[in-house]
């Protein structure tokens, strides 16, 4: 993932750090890269709706037409960032959640009760079929 690569040029490629051991060496880092959802926040802002990394932020994401379904090798990427956007907005609000990675590599977000939200399948799934709604993921990961 691009994330890991920057994270590495960043803290020195030769180190050979793995992609779990760079979330635990440096959350803030990790979870700073895995928040950019580039091509998410630049179709929200054409759709003038401004992505501030709160829950009524993908109440808002819910509501947009989804056009990007109209372009396919588009779809994949857009539905990786709101998987990204969404554990973001989890990370930021929900008490002790934050973000994990599986062995495949995949980033999760792990909650506080020790439930792991695969969000990049929830983003993929949502861009895909607009079900389950981001804010609907959002809400069942802070009641739990």
């Amino acid at each position: 993932m691009n994330f890991l690569q920057n994270w590495r040029k960043r803290h020195s490629a030769a180190s050979g750090v793995a992609v779990s051991e760079a979330v635990r060496e440096d959350p803030e880092g990790v979870a700073e890269l895995l928040s950019e959802c580039e091509l998410l926040r630049t179709r929200a802002w054409q759709s003038k709706l401004e992505l501030d990394d709160s829950p009524g932020s993908l109440q808002a994401l819910d509501q947009l037409p989804p056009r990007w379904r109209e372009d396919p090798e588009e779809l994949p990427w857009l539905g990786n960032d709101a998987g990204l956007y969404l554990g973001t907005v989890i990370v930021r609000t929900v008490p002790g959640a934050l973000w994990d990675v599986w062995p495949s590599g995949r980033p999760v977000v792990r909650l506080a009760s020790g439930r792991e939200i695969d969000v990049v399948d929830a983003g993929l799934t949502w861009a895909t079929t607009g079900a389950p709604e981001l804010f609907q993921v959002y809400a069942e990961a802070s009641e739990a």
